[in-house]
């Protein structure tokens, strides 16, 4: 549609990646490191990859935002009044979709893709859970998604069901978009739509 867009995803930040990518390999990330660090990520990429976007006029797409680490953290021990006081600089996006899934559809997905195997924090296996990956996985993201629930109220999640066909998913996406961007004008210098 011709809108100058800006895309920025979940624990990307040159700031932290490596750090990160550190301790998961070493699996040395406690419940707290791993909320400090991915805050740390979106406060880097916030005030560098977001804000200077959107205070120029553009649109900013997130894959992945604040929420993630309030649902995560959330069912890592981390108290929920905690995390979101830890990120309550954020700005609150203008829209943010939550794509519910059901944890079977979500396990064969993950399995039956170009990857083929769960990753040790992904499948909760720090917490204990199971000895069993998947059965981990199962028990760790059923909870996230119990998070999720009670986060789409909190925050007016735009709730889309992610069993449809992803052309099908787009599309409704794409409606919801559009429409809140009928009447979209850029405004430079102010944080605008996001």
């Amino acid at each position: 549609k011709g809108y100058n867009v800006f895309f920025t995803e979940w624990n990307s930040s040159e700031l932290v990646r490596d750090t990160t990518r550190r301790g998961k390999k070493s699996k040395a990330l406690t419940p707290t490191t791993f909320s400090l660090l991915h805050a740390t990520d979106f406060a880097n990429r916030l005030y560098h990859d977001i804000l200077p976007p959107l205070k120029a006029g553009m649109l900013v797409l997130a894959d992945r935002y604040v929420y993630t680490a309030f649902a995560r953290d959330a069912v890592r021990g981390v108290s929920p009044m905690w995390v979101r006081k830890l990120y309550n600089f954020a700005i609150r996006p203008d829209m943010a979709f939550y794509y519910q899934v059901p944890i079977e559809v979500a396990i064969d997905r993950l399995l039956g893709g170009t990857r083929a195997q769960l990753k040790y924090y992904e499948a909760g296996m720090d917490l204990g859970l199971s000895q069993d990956m998947t059965e981990s996985f199962r028990i760790f993201q059923s909870r996230i998604l119990a998070e999720y629930d009670k986060i789409v109220s909190e925050y007016g999640l735009i709730t889309m069901d992610a069993t449809k066909e992803i052309a099908e998913q787009q599309n409704e996406m794409r409606q919801v978009v559009s429409k809140a961007l009928e009447d979209y004008r850029p405004k430079r210098g102010t944080y605008g739509k996001r």
